[in-house]
């Protein structure tokens, strides 16, 4: 409905902009709109309607107005907002020959299971973890958020109370100083909190990567071989769902997760070192004699 009234309104505005004004038609009376019969100049009677006129002769030029799109004529048309655009009724071209496919396996016995992220995340020990640290970081960054912005006031006030004895100089560097100490210190805060986002995002990167595991592990060995949210699901038996398992398999496998330390970006953490790969047998070093 909305659409629709949008676009009667961009209809009306356009025809309101190349409608003719009435200054202009008294002063060309040769301009004329298309449908519309030309009015009498003022002061004058309407004349009777002449006589309809021959057709001119095949040598006098014909003007032919350019085609509109979507109701609108091109240079020198008008818009069209009574009648709709001509339907395209035309045939279209045979469809392309389809070959047939060979025949696939067909997929197996689909073996449903059901899950609840939110409830094994809330039981997961290493998720409990996650939240413990990065809420205290950001309990830490809001209050020292406020006891600068305190400090902040105070300069603001020392000053308003010192402005009447000191000089124009004076004042102009104590509010440098201070205007550079509040962008100093906003930008510390936003470097802290990029900082405290990273290392959460690190830490449950952890987790759904392990929990993406767990959970095809019991699902093959329950013989399920399709796994749906439980938020999804509207009806199902307890049978198919398998939140505690997992759960249960992501705390024994992932009790903990690596947190980075306060104010220490993931990014600047060294990588973990690889395993110890069995050592190649050497080649001998010169071809064995024929």
């Amino acid at each position: 409905m909305f659409r629709s009234l949008a676009v009667v309104a961009l209809a009306a505005a356009l025809v309101s902009s190349l409608s003719v004004p009435a200054s202009a038609q008294q002063q060309n009376q040769d301009y004329f709109i298309p449908g519309q019969s030309k009015a009498p100049p003022a002061g004058q009677a309407a004349k009777p309607a002449a006589k309809p006129a021959q057709r001119p002769a095949p040598s006098s030029p014909v003007q032919v107005a350019p085609p509109q799109i979507g109701g609108v004529g091109g240079a020198g048309g008008t818009p069209d907002a009574q009648e709709p655009p001509p339907q395209l009724n035309v045939q279209l071209p045979p469809p392309p020959d389809l070959p047939a496919l060979p025949k696939g396996e067909a997929p197996p016995v689909a073996v449903i299971g059901v899950m609840g992220v939110p409830e094994v995340m809330r039981a997961s020990i290493a998720a409990q973890q996650v939240e413990k640290v990065i809420g205290e970081r950001r309990t830490k960054l809001n209050d020292d958020a406020q006891k600068e912005q305190a400090v902040w006031r105070e300069m603001q006030q020392s000053l308003a109370n010192d402005r009447a004895k000191l000089s124009a100089e004076q004042i102009r560097t104590r509010e440098r100083e201070l205007q550079e100490r509040i962008t100093n210190a906003q930008r510390q805060f936003r470097d802290r909190n990029r900082i405290i986002q990273e290392a959460a995002q690190y830490a449950l990167a952890q987790i759904e990567r392990t929990l993406i595991a767990v959970i095809r592990q019991v699902a093959e060995a329950r013989g399920m071989n399709l796994v749906l949210h439980r938020a999804q699901v509207a009806l199902n038996v307890n049978q198919f769902d398998i939140t505690d398992e997992v759960a249960e398999q992501l705390n024994k496998i992932l009790p903990t997760v690596v947190i980075p330390p306060d104010g220490v970006s993931p990014a600047s953490l060294a990588p973990p070192a690889k395993a110890p790969e069995a050592a190649a047998v050497p080649a001998p070093a010169t071809a064995p004699a024929q």
